[in-house]
């Protein structure tokens, strides 16, 4: 039997020990370091016998790890963490800014190609699945139009985001999709639908002592990326009513290609998810990936990669005679 595949995580957040417990159910891989920016003396992992050193350190680390599993937030930590980590090791990770995704790619790739790395950038459940299933839709139906709706759920890098902005103690965002628009989509309207008509944002927020509420209502729904294009209400509560009402994480969405056949043939394909809890089926995602990477690298490819360019196979721990016989 081959050694298992060892794994780091830099950031151990919702995300990281989300993962965590995900290398739990993957007896062909095994979790061998914590990376933090905190304290190592902090941080307990739930594993016994992991150890937790400095995401500084790293590089000292870079012949232990055959992958490491990024798990900062996209719109500060990953910009930076991609292309630095990918110096040292194979890595995964979540970037999940869809506008940004083409140039942090070409910053990862720059210097994933260059030390013979494999980094697969963006991966989860959007961006990740719901990409292939965008795809798939795509190409099945070429005459149509693809519909992705996000909630009702909680989005973790919108919360970090609204987290970042000075004067928010603690905080959380809901995505909301609209009744309206969907039903339109599921009856095969194929309407044109804007950003702002098929979602709305819902942000629940703790401010420091002393935060302008003004100010900081007008940061979070004018931020780029993330509120501008979305009617967006903030809500200012309590930190205990932010515990009390706002500490689980669900999420879910669905992914609809609305077009028609050869013939004129209306057909409508729709893959969706409903989550109990987002950070635990995004880590999910993260450490299958992290087997097809380490797959990648020992067959000698390098460079940064999508969900696009990663063969289902290699997400699996079955052998290809195994995936032929038991599930095609």
């Amino acid at each position: 039997m081959s050694s298992p595949v060892r794994v780091g995580i830099a950031g151990y957040g919702n995300l990281g020990r989300g993962v965590e417990l995900a290398l739990r159910q993957n007896p062909d891989m095994q979790l061998v370091a914590v990376f933090t920016r905190r304290n190592p003396a902090d941080v307990k992992p739930l594993t016994a016998g992991v150890s937790v050193y400095s995401l500084d350190d790293a590089e000292q680390h870079k012949d232990n790890v055959d992958v490491m599993i990024l798990c900062g937030g996209s719109k500060n930590d990953l910009p930076q963490q991609g292309p630095q980590l990918a110096e040292w090791f194979n890595t995964i990770d979540s970037f999940d800014t869809h506008a940004k995704i083409p140039e942090y790619f070409a910053a990862v790739d720059a210097v994933a190609s260059r030390t013979k790395k494999v980094s697969i950038i963006s991966v989860g459940w959007d961006p990740g699945l719901f990409s292939l299933n965008r795809l798939a839709g795509e190409v099945v139906l070429p005459e149509g139009n693809t519909y992705t709706f996000w909630g009702k759920g909680l989005s973790q890098g919108h919360s970090d985001a609204i987290r970042r902005v000075d004067g928010v103690k603690a905080g959380v965002q809901y995505t909301l999709p609209i009744e309206d628009a969907v039903n339109r989509v599921r009856s095969g309207e194929n309407p044109e639908l804007s950003t702002r008509e098929k979602h709305r944002r819902e942000c629940f927020v703790v401010l420091e002592n002393g935060a302008d509420e003004a100010r900081v209502r007008n940061e979070i729904v004018t931020m780029p990326d993330y509120f501008a294009d979305y009617d967006t209400t903030v809500n200012f509560i309590t930190e205990a009513e932010l515990k009390a009402n706002h500490s689980a994480m669900p999420h879910g969405g669905f992914v609809i290609r609305s077009g028609v056949s050869g013939a004129g043939t209306s057909q409508i394909v729709e893959y969706s998810l409903t989550l109990g809890s987002n950070p635990e089926f995004t880590s999910s995602v993260l450490v299958a990936y992290a087997r097809a990477a380490h797959r990648l690298a020992q067959a000698g490819d390098a460079g940064a990669k999508t969900v696009f360019d990663v063969a289902p196979g290699l997400l699996s721990p079955k052998s290809a005679a195994q995936l032929r016989k038991e599930l095609l």
